[in-house]
């Protein structure tokens, strides 16, 4: 009885606005040695100081759960590379007004210490206080208590009030993202967002099916032998090939751990592989994904079933890395082996120098003749900060000296690979899913597969 009594005295403590009183006190005592007409009113409002603090105290812990304060997600998971948006509920059950510090208990991985929502609250009044997090890697982020510093109109003395909420909520790849594109695909603004709208070369090769003519219809698409059957000019309808496999392979390897924007490359990488694996499905192809080092770390085969997307998500979602050296032989023995249909490959790795590209560029090269491979890489942007500025000083023209080398060999790079037929794609991260799902569409359009 006695402990459960302490603990909820040790809830309360002196205010910021106390300490200036007793301070003003101190110095009407010292005050009083010279003047002794104020020792009197300097002991009166000491008195006075103790009985209110010891009424707001009482005030403040009158009730056992004054306020309740809960988590609400607009998801049950976070988003990784996002702003994703959480919500708390703050309700005052006090029969008067209070002031309120919350201090949320937020996951390790964000390192934000400085959490702080003020508010006040009349009695029965419930508010709700919106704020945004950005996760930067994948897995499992745990919230804890959540805090709060209660004040009456006195302010003389605070509780601190320890609400236990603790729950977890697990970091995947970006799916905010995925469902903008989707978004923008229905209402057809995707080209908002740098979407090209391809131009047809030719007719696809997979009938659909006999329709009537319609003005805009390719006139080299009629069909004479139905037209002579209805009487009327009837043109053969062609759809985009379907059932192709794509897969994203991406590299794990320690190429990919350099950070841009507080996201790895690799995370990069993975978000853009959901949203291609994403809109390969919708355009009815199988999409499968591939995660490799020194090894396979894992995949998912080509495949259209219902649960595609959902395996692929948890295979990213779980994917681990050391960040080792990749073997590129590894890939290509796997590659052989297990994927014996012709597919679009979108490499997903980071070439700095071209002399790394050519210690892998035979089994590139392997690869590409018996699948349509694209090696998409990125572009340093460090290094393209670095270019445009003005040099000041002898070593910042021998940095930028070096840092037109770097951006040259990755120019020289992309030349390589199409002098051997392999497709590529050259871009900073941010625009790494515009620039990778603007190239596939053209690949389907074309019909390279």
């Amino acid at each position: 009885m006695f402990k459960k009594i302490w603990n909820i005295f040790k809830q309360v403590r002196p205010t910021n606005r106390s300490y200036w009183i007793v301070f003003m006190l101190i110095l009407l005592f010292i005050s009083a040695f010279n003047f002794k007409v104020l020792y009197n009113p300097a002991v009166i409002c000491l008195w006075v100081l103790l009985v209110l603090c010891v009424i707001d105290g009482f005030l403040l812990l009158k009730h056992q759960q004054p306020i309740n304060a809960w988590r609400v997600p607009k998801h049950l998971r976070l988003s990784n590379g996002d702003i994703n948006d959480l919500t708390l509920n703050v309700q005052n059950f006090y029969p008067f007004e209070v002031k309120i510090d919350i201090i949320d208990e937020l996951p390790f991985q964000f390192q934000i210490r400085d959490f702080n929502i003020s508010a006040t609250l009349k009695s029965e009044e419930k508010k709700t206080f919106n704020y945004q997090l950005k996760p930067t890697e994948r897995g499992e982020y745990d919230f804890g208590k959540i805090n709060l510093f209660i004040k009456s109109k006195l302010g003389l003395v605070e509780r601190h009030l320890k609400i236990e909420s603790p729950f977890m909520m697990q970091c995947y790849p970006s799916f905010i993202r995925l469902r903008q594109f989707e978004l923008l695909a229905i209402s057809n603004r995707l080209t908002d967002i740098g979407i090209k709208r391809m131009r047809r070369i030719g007719n696809s090769t997979e009938f659909e099916q006999i329709k009537e003519y319609v003005n805009g219809d390719d006139i080299r698409t009629i069909n004479w032998k139905a037209t002579a059957r209805k009487n009327q000019l009837m043109v053969n309808h062609y759809r985009d090939e379907r059932s192709q496999h794509v897969y994203c392979i991406i590299d794990m390897g320690r190429v990919m751990k350099m950070p841009f924007d507080g996201l790895k490359l690799l995370d990069y990488a993975i978000n853009t592989s959901l949203v291609i694996d994403h809109v390969a499905w919708i355009k009815q192809d199988k999409p499968g994904v591939i995660g490799f080092t020194n090894k396979i770390d894992f995949k998912v085969k080509a495949d259209n079933r219902g649960n595609q997307l959902l395996r692929i998500q948890e295979a990213l979602y779980n994917a681990k890395t050391n960040f080792l050296e990749s073997s590129y032989e590894v890939l290509f023995s796997h590659v052989r082996q297990k994927i014996t249909q012709r597919s679009l490959l979108l490499l997903f790795t980071n070439f700095e120098t071209a002399n790394a590209l050519r210690r892998q560029l035979k089994y590139l090269r392997k690869i590409s003749s018996q699948h349509v491979l694209v090696v998409i890489f990125f572009e340093n942007t460090e290094l393209k900060d670095l270019l445009s500025a003005k040099p000041k000083s002898t070593f910042d023209i021998y940095e930028q000296t070096i840092a037109q080398k770097f951006d040259y060999e990755k120019r020289q790079i992309t030349k390589e690979l199409q002098q051997y037929g392999i497709l590529s794609i050259y871009s900073t991260p941010e625009k790494l899913t515009i620039n990778s799902l603007n190239k596939y569409l053209e690949i389907k359009t074309r019909g390279l597969i």
